[in-house]
């Protein structure tokens, strides 16, 4: 990297574009892998990187690094920085996208991931191979991760956002029973009394919540279901219904993953509300062509019938 002449105060502006790639990377090697550069000149960026912001930007954590606070507290204007700049040298929407070299972070449950990464992951393969797709798991707590950077992309049942985040619904779904195969709720006419009664019922919830809009639609028929823990993803759940003669719901884009494992979905007998599943991603990369070509494989992908076992 070569020091910019220009800059206020002799700052090299290079040295965005290798602290946005260390704070993606979050590992020395693999940024200097990335930038085409050996480790120990990545290392001596990084050097010049804590010395112009006067903080470490990465420390060790056992065998891995981690950001400073202050790393994550400048890690989204760093990177909107560096994708205006690349929006002001692309050819807006003549950008050759075999040429991009990207990580774009995907936030959003396990199941999209489970049912529709694989499509994800064969189409950069085709039209960007130099863009790799890093899916993060929903955290028990919310917070504003596209704001700071941390996700580029949140896909899902958006329910809390950051008021000038742009939200795009694809489609609305209501979630489905499931059980193991032969279960004695197949059996007969499904009424909510034997939905509620019939066995115990496993939640899934990232924080752990041991009610929701099932249980208020029992409570409107003056009806209750025995819950009788939870766990915190879809296809975990799957797993322990698969064992059990527990209840539980899934939505309909993963349904494969459920008739994959010999378990049966089954329409709920309550009138549930419709789930608005899409994506979710912040302002500033309303003109990057790269994002804007991920948010049209995940639209086309959410759009599409999950595949089938």
């Amino acid at each position: 990297m070569t020091q910019s002449t220009g800059s206020p105060a002799g700052v090299d502006l290079n040295l965005l574009l290798a602290l946005n790639v260390l704070l993606e990377e979050q590992s020395v090697q693999g940024a200097a892998r990335r930038l085409h550069l050996s480790e120990p000149a990545m290392s001596r960026t990084l050097g010049r990187i804590r010395k112009a912001l006067g903080d470490p930007v990465l420390v060790r954590a056992g065998r891995r690094m981690v950001p400073t606070p202050h790393a994550l507290a400048v890690r989204a204007e760093v990177g909107a920085v560096v994708e205006r700049a690349r929006a002001l040298f692309a050819p807006g929407r003549d950008t050759d996208l075999r040429t991009v070299s990207r990580t774009f972070t995907i936030l959003g449950h396990d199941t999209i991931a489970a049912t529709h990464g694989a499509a994800l992951f064969a189409r950069a393969a085709r039209e960007a191979p130099g863009v790799r797709l890093r899916f993060l798991s929903e955290s028990h707590v919310d917070g504003p991760f596209l704001r700071q950077g941390t996700a580029d992309l949140e896909v899902g049942v958006i329910d809390t956002v950051d008021p000038e985040v742009h939200v795009e619904t694809v489609h609305e779904e209501r979630m489905l029973g499931v059980v193991r195969a032969g279960h004695p709720l197949l059996a007969g006419e499904l009424t909510a009394a034997r939905f509620a009664a019939e066995a115990g019922h496993l939640i899934v919830s990232r924080r752990g919540r041991q009610h929701g809009p099932v249980d208020d639609a029992l409570a409107a028929l003056g009806l209750e279901r025995r819950v009788v823990g939870t766990v915190g993803t879809y296809p975990a759940s799957l797993f322990v219904l698969r064992d059990t003669d527990l209840i539980g719901l899934i939505g309909h884009w993963g349904r494969p993953l459920a008739t994959t494992l010999g378990l049966v979905a089954f329409d709920v007998p309550l009138e549930l509300p419709a789930l608005k599943v899409g994506f979710a991603w912040h302002p500033r990369h309303d003109a990057d062509p790269a994002h804007a070509w991920l948010r049209d494989c995940v639209r086309e992908v959410l759009r599409s019938e999950p595949p089938g076992p």
